[in-house]
């Protein structure tokens, strides 16, 4: 019985962890969509090859509650606070260090 109950706990610990897993995939994903359509759109110093990665950069560089933003705006829109929040994440140290770096790997590859 014990071991029947530990499978059954066991499993939905690691069903949990896929879930999560993909909810959280999801949700980058959305909010990588809504960081380059703003920098498509409203930032033009980013060039068209470096917003996938700059929107990367600005998406690893954002806290729960950015990321949730991003990606509730990729469903409903971006607006004048999207890009705010955009160029918020993008001033950041951390940001600048990551798009840089991103940069020469590129040029240098």
């Amino acid at each position: 019985m014990i071991r029947g109950s530990l499978f059954v706990v066991t499993f939905f610990v690691c069903a949990c962890e896929d879930t999560t897993t993909v909810a959280n995939s999801l949700a980058n994903r959305s909010a990588t969509a809504a960081v380059s359509e703003v920098l498509v759109l409203y930032v033009p110093e980013v060039s068209k090859p470096a917003v996938t990665n700059t929107a990367d950069c600005i998406v690893k560089n954002s806290d729960l509650w950015e990321l949730r933003r991003f990606a509730g705006d990729a469903v409903t829109g971006i607006d004048q606070a999207t890009v705010a929040l955009t160029t918020t994440v993008m001033e950041r140290t951390e940001t600048q260090t990551c798009i840089n770096t991103t940069a020469e790997s590129i040029s240098a590859g």
